[in-house]
């Protein structure tokens, strides 16, 4: 089972920046596929973004295209989401999730809440 642990989250303003890290255990990561999930209040859980295992380009939800960008450190085991330009409607909790191979994400993070606001 892979353990994940979320930080990086807060408050921010408008047109401002965080850096989200998760960091991983009890798997192999550099074969874990990863991602970002968020969940804001009364709203169905989001994908975010996804890196791949092995090559590829990451995906991202069509509402933070230009604005986040997901990365990976193997040598860390940790996964990052740098977002940009940030918007009220960007504030949720969110969540980092991993899955070996294909299939759904299998381990979650306790959570990150990031809030936008001026």
């Amino acid at each position: 089972q892979v353990q994940l642990v979320e930080s990086g989250g807060g408050l921010v303003q408008p047109g401002g920046s965080l850096r989200l890290s998760c960091a991983a255990s009890g798997a192999t990561f550099s074969s874990l596929t990863m991602s970002w999930h968020r969940q804001a209040p009364g709203k169905e859980r989001e994908l975010v973004a996804t890196i791949h295992a092995v090559g590829g380009s990451p995906d991202y939800a069509d509402s933070v295209k230009g604005r986040f960008t997901i990365s990976r450190d193997n040598a860390k085991n940790t996964v990052y989401l740098q977002m940009n330009s940030l918007k009220p409607e960007d504030t949720a909790v969110y969540y980092c999730a991993a899955r070996s191979g294909l299939g759904p994400f299998g381990s979650w993070g306790q959570g990150t809440q990031v809030t936008v606001s001026s």
